[in-house]
């Protein structure tokens, strides 16, 4: 088990990362304006300066600012594709573990055959169907996504159908429906919660995964997994720095998000701290 310092250190170290990610992806963009079409040759591939922290890119853009716009796109997609793919799984999860029989064998057997099919491939095979946008990818991987909260809210939901404050409100003559929604939903709320946060690392992985493949954002639109599709060519003539930044900007800000997460999870399960550590 991690030392308690080490803990602290580390809950710190996310949440300070995790504050200038945000501040940076929501003052930048209105301060400073991006043109995606802009082409300057005279400054292309510039080193890292005190100009351009970042360098520049093959056509001459300042990659600091593009950087900022990317993880903002890629950090929109993450939330967005974590909050719908928790409420579809949280749905779900507690229609089957409430409703029980043939809703719950039917409901589990669709989870069991989402999962059949590995994520990336069923996410290509739905964002191909769409022109490249924002949109496109957060429904890909908003519909991929789902299942781990499904069986997480269906397990949390089962355990609690065996407490005394549900038999009371059944005995009470309370409906199902009203068991679900004021009872268990409630209770089950947390572990949802966590979920969805643990999936927005994911997500952004997801969404820079399917831009490198060329089916995410349009190739002009700045976006983590854009910018490092795009500088394979200048990393094979040694230019380091536009494969570098954007690559630490996608893994730096997801490890300090998984940290907050890992802290709320010990805290929600302080019993099982030792099974939980990421």
């Amino acid at each position: 088990m991690a030392d308690p310092r080490t803990r602290r250190l580390r809950l710190w170290s996310s949440a300070v990362i995790t504050g200038a990610v945000l501040l940076a992806v929501l003052l930048v963009p209105p301060i400073v304006q991006l043109d995606e079409q802009a082409v300057d040759l005279s400054l292309k591939l510039l080193p890292p300066s005190w100009e351009h922290p970042f360098g520049t890119d093959d056509v001459g853009r300042d990659l600091l600012l593009r950087c900022v716009y990317g993880l903002r796109i890629s950090l929109l997609v993450g939330l967005v594709a974590a909050l719908v793919a928790t409420v579809i799984g949280t749905a779900v999860g507690a229609a089957a573990a409430s409703l029980g029989g043939w809703t719950d064998r039917v409901l589990m057997r669709l989870v069991d055959a989402f999962a059949s099919v590995p994520h990336l491939l069923l996410g290509i095979f739905i964002v191909a169907m769409f022109r490249p946008g924002v949109w496109p990818v957060v429904v890909s991987v908003a519909l991929t996504h789902w299942l781990s909260t499904a069986r997480i809210v269906r397990s949390e939901v089962l355990s609690l159908r065996s407490r005394p404050f549900v038999d009371a409100a059944i005995s009470g003559g309370a409906s199902r429906w009203r068991v679900t929604v004021r009872h268990l939903l409630p209770a089950v709320l947390p572990q949802a919660g966590l979920a969805a946060v643990l999936m927005v690392p994911h997500a952004m992985w997801h969404e820079s995964a399917l831009s490198f493949l060329g089916l995410g954002l349009p190739s002009h639109q700045a976006s983590l997994g854009n910018l490092v599709q795009s500088a394979r060519s200048s990393l094979l003539a040694g230019d380091w720095w536009p494969t570098l930044f954007p690559g630490l900007l996608l893994i730096v800000p997801t490890l300090a998000i998984a940290g907050l997460a890992g802290a709320w999870r010990d805290r929600l399960n302080p019993r099982r701290r030792s099974e939980l550590m990421l």
